[in-house]
């Protein structure tokens, strides 16, 4: 038994049959166009609902996902390129298709994931009667993750299941199987590009109203591969983890592949954007990118001791999130490793007539909030170094004006609210020239002269600067 050869994928390609609107089912997608592809958005419980609808209405639709693997693979592959444009739904997956979308401004899509929308279509499948049948994955993995599905919603009708190592003289049997089966949705896990061509070659002779492309979906569900703690998926970083999990089959997509993906997505923004300014600003995010993601691998041992030693002194919390103001005074929480005690924001207001700060933002050298392994981290600046996460995400970046408190911010005088014209970063100017020693005045003028002239070459500067203003602790508390 073997997996279906690309070659045998290859050796027709039939067009998917579209379908129109169904009525009484409202269409909940918006579309934005990426990379020459159009890609559909909902919130993901309204995209599982959807699909399901459709799939009960009797209307006929394939279903891909696009991911930077994907937009990779699209680019040197035509046959699997025009798979996906013969799909009737493209649904963008992962935070590569969101960093795209902010670099050539368009409306950023949800992330709708396979693996996410699995359980809220088994959900929505149950209560509408809709039969799944799974097709793909190891020999047992379609049976495991059938097992799973109907252990959490014990009404849902699996009508069948088939692993994905078979020959192409089976094929015919399979489809007549599926066909027989009553499914109202075909899962086909086989990885891209084999599942887009299999579904484009086979959608014709396929009773099934939806079939979709899932990936490795099976896996997780299955138990076959661990996913990704909830708080790693939160950061939008289930891509290390995946890569840590399977170091040698992800190395090259993910180390290499990620690379060429920001490349590209810089060229598309370049091309349909205006240059000048708009360059900077995409280069300076695919840097930001590709840099945070190499300091995390490298720091993965310091970051897990860090994490071991502040849980082991007061059994609290490793992680510190607080609400920070961002670029056009937009809020969003900014993640640390916590150098506090629990109780520390309660009790802020009483230390804030004893701040070593003049001004705006209170700083005081010995706090007595801080824990022992807080003010150890603090002095070498680790604890902002779960903030790589931020710059991941899009909300921070490695240069630019330290992030402020809401209340901070509020108390910004005359010129002082320029420093909210760019997105905040982990070090600045006055970061590596004295950090709390400057006066917040001194301070919000250096950023203010840093965004004027911020170029690629200043950021790398600052980064390098950095360094030894870390080893030394000037103004470090």
């Amino acid at each position: 038994m073997k997996h279906l050869p690309a070659s045998a994928l290859r050796t027709a390609a039939y067009p998917i049959a579209f379908g129109a609107p169904v009525a009484g089912i409202a269409e909940p997608f918006r579309t934005i166009s990426l990379f020459g592809l159009d890609l559909a958005s909902a919130a993901p419980e309204k995209a599982a609902a959807h699909i399901v609808d459709r799939a009960g209405a009797g209307e006929r639709t394939a279903v891909n996902f696009i991911n930077a693997h994907c937009v990779n693979l699209a680019r040197r592959d035509a046959q699997y390129r025009r798979d996906l444009q013969e799909s009737d739904l493209l649904l963008p997956d992962g935070i590569g298709v969101e960093i795209a979308a902010r670099l050539n401004g368009v409306e950023v899509p949800h992330n709708l994931n396979g693996t996410d929308l699995f359980p809220l279509i088994c959900q929505r499948a149950a209560t509408e009667g809709t039969g799944l049948f799974l097709l793909g994955g190891q020999p047992g993995v379609a049976d495991g993750t059938a097992a799973w599905a109907c252990g959490e919603w014990p009404a849902l009708r699996i009508r069948g299941t088939q692993h994905g190592y078979f020959d192409r003289a089976e094929e015919d049997l399979l489809i007549e199987r599926i066909n027989a089966s009553g499914a109202g949705i075909l899962l086909v896990g086989f990885g891209a590009p084999l599942q887009e061509g299999w579904i484009a070659r086979n959608r014709h002779r396929l009773q099934v109203p939806v079939v979709m492309g899932v990936g490795g979906l099976f896996d997780y569900y299955s138990g076959r591969i661990a996913r990704a703690p909830q708080a790693v998926r939160a950061l939008r970083s289930e891509w290390i983890w995946r890569l840590a999990m399977e170091p040698r089959r992800m190395a090259s997509r993910y180390m290499l592949g990620n690379a060429v993906f920001l490349a590209h997505a810089a060229h598309e923004a370049v091309r349909v954007r205006s240059w000048g300014q708009r360059v900077d600003v995409a280069a300076k995010r695919v840097f930001d990118i590709v840099a945070a993601s190499l300091a995390l691998m490298a720091l993965l041992p310091l970051l897990i001791c860090t994490a071991i030693a502040i849980w082991a002194e007061d059994r609290g919390p490793v992680f510190f999130r607080q609400n920070r103001v961002g670029a056009g005074g937009r809020t969003f929480s900014m993640i640390k490793f916590r150098s506090m005690f629990t109780d520390a924001e309660e009790r802020r207001a009483a230390l804030l007539a004893q701040s070593d700060r003049a001004g705006t933002c209170f700083k005081m050298q010995d706090d007595p909030r801080i824990t022992r392994v807080g003010r150890f981290i603090r002095r070498l600046s680790i604890d902002e170094l779960p903030q790589l996460f931020n710059v991941l995400g899009g909300s921070m970046s490695l240069v630019g004006p330290r992030p402020a408190l809401p209340a901070e911010a509020g108390a910004y005088r005359n010129r002082q609210w320029e420093r909210l014209r760019g997105k905040p970063g982990i070090t600045c100017t006055w970061q590596v020239k004295g950090r709390a020693e400057i006066p917040f005045q001194r301070q919000a003028i250096m950023d203010r002269a840093y965004l004027r002239q911020r170029s690629f070459v200043t950021d790398l500067k600052l980064l390098v600067m950095t360094v030894p203003a870390v080893i030394g602790g000037r103004g470090a508390y």
